[in-house]
């Protein structure tokens, strides 16, 4: 597990998983496999997931926006500081919106997929740059 800035950043290996994700707020009483989520989270408004966009618009759900997904290959700690606001930082420079979860072992990135190869270079070149330290 890694804890340092600088460290994580010349580690980061990003890989763009295939497919395009959705988050989506579940009904009141839905039924769901979780084994479909990508991630769930439990909100006060309601649970949301995400999930693959062609088993959402499967199961009937609406979709709007689509992400791609990009994992992080570090073994980050959940405790690391500046690890999820230098990436923000990088991507909004480059104008990519992008949402964080943290996994237990990994940080995952979804950003709209038209910008997926944007966001993607960006990160290759965050951690060349760090790589160069």
């Amino acid at each position: 597990m890694i804890a340092d800035l600088d460290d994580l950043l010349r580690s980061l290996n990003p890989r763009l998983n295939p497919g395009a994700y959705v988050f989506v707020g579940l009904r009141e009483g839905y039924r769901f496999d979780l084994s479909t989520a990508v991630a769930f989270i439990r909100e006060a408004e309601g649970n949301s997931v995400v999930m693959d966009a062609a088993v959402a618009a499967a199961a009937g759900f609406a979709i709007t926006e689509t992400y791609a997904w990009i994992s992080l290959s570090v073994h980050s700690d959940l405790q690391a500081v500046g690890l999820t606001a230098e990436l923000s930082r990088v991507l909004a420079a480059a104008r990519v919106g992008c949402n964080v979860i943290a996994g237990a072992r990994h940080d995952h990135l979804f950003v709209p997929v038209n910008q997926a190869q944007a966001a993607l270079s960006e990160l290759l070149a965050l951690q060349r740059l760090h790589a160069l330290d």
